[in-house]
This record gives C-alpha cells, structure tokens and sequence, in this order.
C-alpha cells in the first residue's frame, strides 16, 4: 500500500502519513477555536468585555474571517452600559426634585461593574469574567441639572451591588486566575474605590471559599486598606492579612482611648473570636504588649475583654487563658482553675486546692487568679440571691476572692520581691458582712434600711461594690420588685447613688443598669406608678451626672428625645433637674449635647419660670453669646 513499508509482520507509518495527520488535527482545532469564538462574539454586547481584544487575537490566528467578526459583533451590540449613562445624564437633566440640587457640577462616573447574565438587563452567561461582570466608565464633561450627580451614581453604584451580590458565582471568579495568569487591571482599578471595596467585603463575607475573593482582600490589605476589613472574616484566613489588620486596630484602639474602644470592640472581639486560630494569635500578641508600661494596661483590658466575648457566645477559652499565664509553673492550681472555668461554677475541692495554696508560706502569683471569669464566679455563688454557699467552705471562698482583689505583688526580673497583704484582712471582713447582708432572706428592705451606714462602708471596697451592684441588679429585676415597694425611692437604687459616688469606674455600669430600668415595660404597674418610677430612675441619672457623669447621662437623654419614644414630661424632669444644678462655665461639649434639647419647642416651650427667673432663656442666652459667636 502506498506510504507503508512491509517488515515482518509490522507496518510502519511515514513522516509524510504523520505530517498529514498533523494537518488534519490542526485544521479541526483551528475550526473549534472558530466556533468558540464566534460563539462568544454572538453574545449579547460582547464588545465591552475586558477579554476582547484576547478573544481577538485567538480568532484571527485560527485563521477567522473579518468581515464575520464585525457583523456579529455589531448585530450583538445593544449598549446597556451606555444606555445607563444615558439615562444617569437623563436624571440630572430633567430637573427631579431632589433635597440638595447643585447644577453646576459635572456629573462623572467612577468605574461601575453591570452584571452581564442579570436578568435585569440581558440574560447572558459571560465565563470570561467576574461572574459576568464588565466595567462601565462614563465622563460627562458638561454642566448640568437636576439631580445630584452623586445621588445618580450611588443610586446606580447601589443597584450594581445588589445584583452583584445576587448573582455572584464563586466558580466562575476562581476561573479569572486560571485563564488570565496574572491580576486583572480592571481589579486593582476596582479596589481603589471604596464603593468597590465595601462590595468585596461583603462577597467576602458570603463566599469565605472563593479564592479570587481572598487574593483580592490581600490585594486591599496591601493597599493599606487593612482598617476597613476589620468585618470580613476572610481576613481572619490568612495570617499575613490578619497580623495586618489586628496591628491596625490595635494602633486605633490605643489612640482613640476609652470611646474608641467601645466603638470599636464588638467587632473586634467578633474578628478575634472567629475561629481558634485567630483567638490564640491575637490573645498571644496581647498577653506579651500588655507587658509593656506604656498602653500595657489598656492591652490587658482589650484582652480580657475579648475573653468574656468568647465566653458569652459559648466558647471555652479557659485552657488558652491559663496557657497564656503563668499557670503552667503551678499545676495544681492550673488543674483547678481549669476545672471550675470549664464547668462555669466554683465547687469546694476546687476552692479548697486553691485556698491551701494561697495561705501557705510560698503562695503562687497572684495574677493566676486574677481572671475576669473566675472573680464573675464569685460574684454569681456570694452575691445572687438564692445562691447556697457551703457554710463550712464560705470562708475560704471569701479569702480567695479578697485576696485576688486586694494583694499587691513587687516583681523584679520574673521574681518576687513582696507582698503587701496589709488590706487583705480588711476586705474580707467587708465582703463577708456584704454577703450576711444581702443574701440574707430574712431580711426586708426595712431590716436593710436599719443597715445601711453599715453596708455603705462596705461598699467603699471596690470589690463589695461590684457584688452589690451584682445583687442590686438581680433583685430589682424580678418583675414584682417595684410592685411591692411603698417608698418614694427604694433602698436598692439608693445603693447605685452610694457606688456611683464613692468609685467613678464603675458609673458606666450604674448608668447601664438605670437605662435598662428606665426601658423596661413594667407592665404591673398603672401609668402614673410607671412615671413616677421613671422620674426616680431620672433622679439617679442626674445624680450620676453630679458625681461626673456628664455626657454619657445627656447623650442618652438627647437620644430618647431624638427616639421620640418617651414622655415628654420626663424629659421635661431631667431639665428642670439639670439646670438647677449646673453653672457656668460649659463645656463645648456639654452646650452641643444639652443645648437642642432645651431649644426643642416642646421641651423649654412648656417650662414654667418660677418668679422672673428664667433658667432656660439665660442657659440658651449664655451659650449663644459664650459658643454661637466663635
């Protein structure tokens, strides 16, 4: 047969039999990348695709004919992405009426991203890109009306977004890596807007697999945007974004002081309490700076604040917490501290352990135990009410928790020089005429009322002062507490004035206490007995306020009235209270809390003047001479 050589019982192929065969699969592979492509350039506006001019080159080097290519692409052509800037320039030339019209800016877009398979615009299902995604610039360099050129793009911005959202498919934005090679220039144009990036945070959060998503929050982290990703929990995968963004927050926290840190540690504590790995790394950063003098304390704060986090939500970190102490050196104590952490309940054996070790000569360190979540146990078994505390163990539970709180320790180069027991005897005498007091059933508001010089002088110890706040919160919390009380003010919310004068840390937590009595439904009251509980909840606030408590106590008033959810009248009360206490000078910050209150008509319109002083008049006279003219 011609082109095949006979040796033996084998044939052998040619090299011209071969070469043909290699025409023939060239030929076919050319013509399937043909029809690939022809089949892309017949989609619905395929020509604003960022893979083009790729696309392009592939056709016309299988061969492909040109004239073919601009039919398909024209025919194909509908122009959504112009067609919604045509209608953006629409909005602001028409004249709507908007709140705030400015005609004679120009109107711009910064890039915007159309889902191409969004059945809002076109059904197209484009594999090339970010789940069919393409860029729309637009660049109206002209002055015009009507609405705002920045309400147009955020309601477009907006719209994109949540379709974007909807429609993202993860699979498909893997495959960018795989068929580009390398970082596409639309994303690092994308990451540079914030509208983008807040879009990436929250795809970010809904696909924490897609690993386009994670490269691209490494890509906003290395932009130095690592402080808006405090939120995704993508973040909380890769270690080198992690270290970034904690750092950053840490800088924040530090730098920002006390109002920083409540604002910003809810989500903290969510980014750090994500998984295991996270919690033990920040935990592990923060147990070493809190050794530091300068911001060391606030370090061991922010930690410990974590750790209740954790706790709160179910997880037991108790095990990282010794780990990162120095609880290994003694395992005895470890094992106990670890058993009544875990079991969130102090038990006898446990105390007992603990209790012998600390009375002996050599006594272990003190920070062992000085764990937020250990002293609330105390809290819960010598001051709740109803608690039962073994008689012939209550001693030992109160000698460790005055011990904890009261002992002072000197360390030099990780040794102990002294300890300073000099109040230990002393406390515990406080605590434990406290917890007679309290949690003694017997006894009714007037027995304690007989008490009372006594518990005050207890409670000048700060850690009596937690346990009765502790003990006054649970008692009036029970839903007929005030329903069974005669006096004008209870007994218990004159316990808050006493702790609120004598320790100012602890306001935040007396204020916190009033607000959610002052919020609460006491449904088995009638109305007059609810106001009048709430104008004795509001005497409380102002006392607070006396004793330094100024602007927490008048935000949260400012916001009642701005919630428009309280009585009028009550509002009226905490003025007229105010401004019987206060005097000039002001503060900026008081005048800007205070002063819309009492500008409010309904407010300082129907407070009556007593003779012809005028409290409100001079207040609101002082601050417009004094702060309206600077």
């Amino acid at each position: 047969m011609e082109g095949e050589r006979e040796f033996g019982c084998s044939r052998v192929r040619t090299s011209w039999d071969d070469s043909e065969e290699q025409f023939q699969d060239s030929m076919e592979d050319e013509a399937e990348l043909q029809r690939e492509c022809l089949q892309k350039f017949a989609s619905r506006d395929f020509i604003m695709e960022p893979t083009i001019f790729n696309t392009l080159k592939r056709y016309f080097q299988a061969g492909g004919s040109p004239e073919h290519v601009i039919q398909l692409l024209s025919e194909n052509y509908t122009a959504v992405a112009q067609t919604v800037n045509l209608l953006a320039e629409w909005l602001i030339q028409t004249g709507i009426e908007t709140p705030a019209i400015h005609p004679t800016r120009a109107f711009k877009f910064q890039p915007a991203v159309i889902p191409v398979n969004s059945s809002t615009f076109y059904p197209v299902d484009c594999d090339s890109c970010l789940s069919g995604v393409f860029l729309l610039y637009c660049t109206c360099d002209y002055k015009c009306a009507g609405v705002e050129p920045e309400q147009v793009q955020e309601m477009v911005e907006n719209h994109l977004k949540s379709l974007l959202i909807k429609h993202f498919d993860p699979r498909k934005a893997d495959s960018i890596f795989t068929e580009e090679g390398a970082t596409p220039a639309w994303l690092e144009q994308m990451i540079a807007h914030a509208t983008w990036r807040d879009l990436f945070y929250k795809l970010a959060e809904a696909h924490p697999d897609c690993l386009m998503l994670n490269f691209t929050v490494k890509l906003i982290s290395d932009a130095g945007y690592q402080g808006e990703i405090m939120s995704v929990s993508t973040a909380c995968q890769q270690l080198e974004v992690f270290a970034r963004v904690l750092r950053t927050s840490l800088s924040s926290i530090l730098d920002g002081g006390e109002e920083s840190l409540e604002k910003t540690l809810p989500e903290f504590a969510r980014m750090v309490c994500h998984g295991e790995h996270t919690y033990l790394f920040a935990q592990a950063i923060l147990t070493l700076l809190a050794q530091e003098e300068q911001g060391g304390s606030v370090l061991r704060r922010l930690s410990q604040e974590v750790q209740r986090y954790a706790q709160d939500r179910g997880h037991d970190v108790s095990q990282i917490t010794l780990a990162l102490g120095n609880a290994s050196a003694y395992p005895r104590a470890c094992q106990a501290l670890g058993a009544m952490l875990s079991k969130a309940a102090l038990n006898p054996a446990d105390i007992t352990t603990l209790y012998k070790m600390f009375t002996s000569l050599d006594p272990p360190p003190v920070e062992l135990v000085r764990v937020p979540a250990f002293l609330d146990l105390f809290m819960h078994t010598l001051f709740k009410p109803g608690a039962k505390v073994n008689p012939d163990h209550k001693h030992k539970y109160i000698y460790i928790l005055a011990y904890t709180t009261s002992v002072v320790e000197t360390w030099k180069k990780n040794k102990r020089v002294n300890i300073n027991k000099d109040e230990l005897k002393t406390t515990s005498k406080a605590i434990e005429t406290a917890h007679v007091l309290c949690c003694n059933e017997n006894k009714g508001s007037s027995e304690l009322l007989a008490e009372l010089a006594t518990l005050y002088q207890c409670i000048r110890f700060p850690v009596v002062a937690v346990g009765v706040l502790r003990w006054v919160d649970w008692t009036v919390s029970e839903p007929s507490y005030f329903k069974l009380q005669t006096d004008h003010t209870p007994v218990h919310l004159a316990l808050l004035d006493e702790i609120s004068t004598c320790h100012q840390l602890m306001q935040p937590l007396v204020l916190q206490l009033l607000t959610k009595l002052f919020e609460t439904e006491h449904s088995q009251l009638d109305v007059m007995e609810q106001l009048e509980l709430k104008k004795t909840l509001l005497d409380r606030m102002v006392h607070l306020l006396s004793r330094g408590c100024v602007l927490p106590v008048v935000s949260y008033i400012r916001r009642c009235l701005d919630k428009q959810d309280t009585d009028l009248s009550l509002i009226r009360h905490f003025v007229t209270e105010v401004l019987d206490m206060v005097a000039p000078p002001y503060t900026p910050d008081f005048v800007s809390l205070f002063l819309p209150i009492l500008e409010n008509d309904s407010i300082a319109g129907t407070i009556k003047p007593e003779g012809e002083c005028d409290p409100v008049a001079d207040f609101i006279a002082h601050c417009k001479s004094n702060f309206m003219g600077s």
